[in-house]
């Protein structure tokens, strides 16, 4: 796959405004896997990772007290829904088991009355309760961003595609919040991810 600086800012210029999305905040192992697995949905926007729940301030990777790596996700709430992306969290673990390594933990942190009533919702039509479950369900009081070389990890061992970002000028925070090194991410990883059909006006050669 080859990919040009153009069809990069394009694509980036065509996509929602991020006062138009929605934001949902989740941690279900290491952050990595599932900021490329969310990133490859339809209706993902942009994603991001780093640090939440815990109370240390400005946690980092190697100093990060109470708080647990998480991921998260903008998304069009008329594409997909919040429920949807719930599903896909609870597909993607064991909801009755939880790691005692705090770092790595599962949880659900709601930043909406909305988005904790569709939690509630959820649990209860799987038959399950958030304090009858492993994974902890949570209000979200503050979502750190992780360092820059966390951020779209598996995007940046392709160099081909890094050449590319470079060439449009994006730096570290550009790129973490690109559209669309969101979903060359997901490419990267493995994921299904329509990139030629999306890219616009010019489509990415498969090679």
């Amino acid at each position: 796959m080859t990919l040009t600086e153009t069809q990069i800012r394009e694509y980036d210029r065509s996509a929602m405004d991020s006062d138009d999305t929605e934001t949902a905040t989740f941690g279900i192992g290491c952050f990595w896997g599932p900021d490329a697995q969310f990133g490859a949905m339809d209706g993902v926007t942009r994603t991001r990772v780093g640090y939440a729940g815990g109370t240390k301030r400005d946690p980092t990777y190697h100093s990060l007290g109470d708080h647990t790596e998480v991921f998260q996700v903008e998304f069009d709430s008329d594409t997909m829904a919040y429920r949807d992306l719930l599903e896909a969290v609870f597909n993607s673990h064991n909801p009755q088991h939880q790691t005692k390594n705090t770092q790595y933990q599962n949880v659900v942190l709601a930043t909406s009355a909305a988005q904790q009533a569709a939690i509630d919702e959820y649990l209860t039509t799987q038959g399950l309760t958030a304090d009858g479950i492993g994974t902890r369900i949570e209000r979200l009081s503050r979502f750190y961003p992780a360092e820059d070389y966390h951020q779209k990890y598996t995007l940046r061992s392709v160099s081909s595609f890094m050449e590319a970002f470079d060439a449009a000028g994006y730096g570290d925070d550009a790129l973490r919040e690109s559209p669309i090194a969101a979903k060359l991410n997901g490419y990267a990883a493995g994921h299904d991810v329509p990139v030629a059909e999306d890219l616009s006006p010019g489509r990415v050669e498969s090679v």
